[in-house]
């Protein structure tokens, strides 16, 4: 007997696995600034956007229920007519484990300020590639995309290709609405741009950068600090080559947000002269940190 409910057991959790989906998002939705008695359609909707994007499967790989990706979106509703339409901004970020340590690497962290869409308690969740259904759902599948393919790219070289690519898709698709956020002319900072950089070869130096310093560089900390160390500061040249010129260069941006925090904490044990070196690339690459990379300079 014991050895069939052992066997039970196994299956189970094989079948658990193989329907474990590919993200472990926690949502968020907040209203400071509604003035309304009865709140419930928020905790509805922060319900159905939470399990609109764990329980869909984006990627094309089988993920262990330990593998999948850490991610938060926060919406913060700004406007709400009291029944089905909703304004607001959202933020959205990512992270990655680091071999070998209890340490998350931000790859992704995103304030998205043009989000209108409509929602109806009870409504379904309803999402295809090919055409679009509605904002709510395309945005956030659109994040999801953007989520596994920096995931992937941080782990094999420009891995994440495919789901770029489906997100630049949802972009193309929902330019036949009237939501804004899908189109170039409307500002060099919104999904489109997003879409654009991710897939442009001129942007291809950041990608590359993402997978030799995660793999090579964070991921050998563990075993070995000082090869991690000097392997990330062998890098750092690369960030010279970034194109922040060109129109529409969002995905810079968001590069450094995500890792100029991390680039301070890690490169402040290295030594005076590389400190020096890091602080020069930095600087050039990234002077809106500028105030952060100051710390690099002291002894």
């Amino acid at each position: 007997m014991k050895n069939v409910v052992f066997i039970f057991l196994i299956l189970l959790l094989s079948i658990s696995d193989a329907h474990a989906q590919d993200l472990n998002a926690r949502v968020q939705v907040l209203t400071p600034k509604i003035q309304a008695s009865n709140k419930r359609i928020f905790t509805v909707l922060e319900t159905a956007m939470k399990d609109f994007l764990n329980a869909h499967k984006w990627s094309a790989d089988q993920i262990l229920p330990a593998e999948r990706i850490d991610c938060n979106f926060i919406l913060n509703v700004t406007s709400w007519d009291g029944s089905s339409t909703f304004s607001g901004e959202l933020q959205v970020q990512s992270t990655r484990p680091v071999y070998g340590s209890t340490y998350n690497s931000t790859l992704l962290s995103n304030n998205d300020k043009e989000f209108d869409f409509t929602y109806t308690e009870g409504q379904q969740m309803d999402f295809n590639d090919q055409t679009f259904q509605s904002n709510l759902t395309s945005v956030l599948a659109f994040y999801a995309y953007v989520i596994i393919g920096l995931d992937y790219d941080s782990f094999s070289k420009f891995g994440g290709t495919p789901y770029f690519n489906k997100a630049k898709t949802i972009v193309n698709v929902a330019q036949t609405s009237s939501y804004k956020g899908w189109n170039a002319f409307e500002s060099n900072f919104n999904r489109y741009w997003l879409a654009e950089n991710l897939n442009n070869k001129r942007y291809e130096v950041i990608r590359e950068f993402i997978y030799n310093y995660s793999r090579n560089g964070l991921d050998q900390m563990a075993n070995n600090p000082t090869t991690g160390l000097k392997t990330i500061t062998g890098l750092l040249p690369a960030l010279s080559q970034i194109d922040r010129q060109s129109v529409g260069s969002m995905l810079p941006q968001l590069f450094f947000t995500a890792k100029s925090d991390e680039f301070v904490s890690l490169l402040s044990a290295d030594s005076p002269q590389d400190k020096v070196a890091a602080y020069n690339i930095l600087m050039g690459a990234d002077p809106s940190n500028g105030n952060k990379y100051q710390a690099l300079q002291k002894n």
